[in-house]
């Protein structure tokens, strides 16, 4: 095609880049670029083009960053107006409505690349939006972007009065940017929101909870977990907010024992129980679970563990150590479960796909001398949708078995 005409600087990418564009992913690398005509502004609109000057997408720019190029559209007809983000944030937000049956009053809006927003992520904490911003393009053009979220979603009745940054990740530098938190529209006499999941009250703290306040991605794992909790003892393991360990107190254990290693997360996961009136069904331990599950005083019985550990590798190469990691912690909660226990257990790393999960916990069940009864396979719930030519959106892998 020609590009006569086109506004935008041209980059040619090589062979390899190409590929990997033409199944679908959106990112070109450090060393992928072959030429480039007119002189880019790091964040700019970048028409990129194969080496036969075939057109290939649009996306930002960005020479501080290893992703060079992050396209937002392969349109070559797309005007990259107000009109254009309005445009997706209508299909994105319309997209939560109908695959979360209007259970949308806390969800995720903006899942970065799966809603062609490359690294910007939104979470909605009933009336309030949190957002996280990762690359410079959508940085440089939040102006236009986060007024055109409130009218969207304000225009559906949905009532949102402020939207707060959570840009407190030292990920920004490499773009270039540098890390701020604090409201950039609206107000608030506190940076705590009340929100409900699952019938479930929450004080969220989303200027400095973990991410933007509240992992929403476990929304319908935590009712799996109600399912299977009724009448039994329950361990949660690396609890945060208590969120699963709330879930199974609601669904009927016997007893929920929440653990976590920061003390402030206890405390807010027992403020969380005694608001929801569960806290006479609960207990609380500060501890490591590394050094817990081993010693386990032999009178202190479980027939359900929950393990939600924090990610244990967010890169290549730390994943032998993030196995291992995970190999502890589930042998440990195999062998103190009797035959006919349950076991929640699950990773949010991209980084450990699932079939090296699956191995791991193939090992751990080995070496544990019990076998898994698989009841369920789940993954993060669909506010999260995951793009099969990205796998980067696809990380959270979750597991319900019965150790027989």
């Amino acid at each position: 095609m020609s590009f006569k005409g086109r506004e935008y600087v041209q980059i040619t990418v090589s062979k390899k880049a190409e590929a990997s564009l033409l199944q679908g992913h959106p990112w070109v690398y450090d060393g992928e670029l072959v030429h480039i005509k007119g002189k880019p502004e790091n964040g700019c609109l970048a028409d990129v083009v194969s080496e036969k000057n075939r057109y290939l997408g649009t996306g930002f720019f960005n020479d501080h960053s290893k992703i060079k190029i992050r396209l937002i559209s392969t349109n070559a007809n797309d005007k990259f107006d107000a009109a254009f983000f309005e445009r997706r944030i209508r299909y994105a937000w319309d997209y939560r409505k109908t695959v979360m049956g209007g259970d949308t009053n806390c969800c995720r809006v903006i899942f970065g690349e799966a809603d062609t927003f490359p690294g910007l992520t939104v979470d909605r904490f009933e009336d309030i939006l949190v957002t996280q911003t990762l690359s410079l393009g959508i940085e440089q053009r939040k102006d236009v972007i986060f007024p055109l979220l409130l009218k969207v979603l304000n225009e559906d009745g949905q009532n949102v009065r402020a939207i707060y940054e959570r840009n407190d990740v030292a990920i920004r530098k490499l773009e270039g940017m540098e890390e701020n938190k604090g409201f950039y529209c609206g107000n608030a006499d506190s940076t705590e929101v009340m929100m409900t999941e699952n019938g479930i009250q929450y004080h969220v703290d989303y200027e400095n909870g973990q991410k933007t306040g509240f992992f929403l991605d476990q929304k319908y794992n935590r009712q799996a977990v109600a399912k299977l909790a009724k009448g039994r003892k329950v361990l949660d393991c690396f609890t945060h907010t208590g969120s699963f360990a709330l879930n199974a107190a609601k669904g009927g254990a016997e007893h929920v024992c929440a653990v976590d290693i920061s003390a402030d997360a206890v405390a807010m996961a027992r403020n969380n129980a005694a608001l929801n009136g569960l806290d006479n069904k609960m207990s609380f331990k500060t501890a490591n679970v590394f050094d817990l599950l081993p010693n386990m005083p032999p009178d202190e019985k479980y027939d359900f563990i929950i393990l939600d550990p924090p990610a244990f590798t967010k890169s290549r190469a730390t994943i032998d150590s993030a196995v291992r990691g995970y190999k502890e912690i589930n042998l440990r909660a195999m062998k103190l479960l009797p035959r006919g226990g349950y076991l929640a257990t699950c990773s949010c790393s991209h980084f450990m796909k699932d079939e090296l999960f699956r191995s791991m916990l193939r090992s751990a069940a080995f070496d544990a001398h019990v076998s898994l009864r698989q009841i369920e396979a789940r993954q993060q719930s669909p506010d999260h949708p995951i793009l099969w030519n990205v796998p980067e959106t696809d990380y959270l892998k979750f597991y319900l078995f019965q150790v027989v």
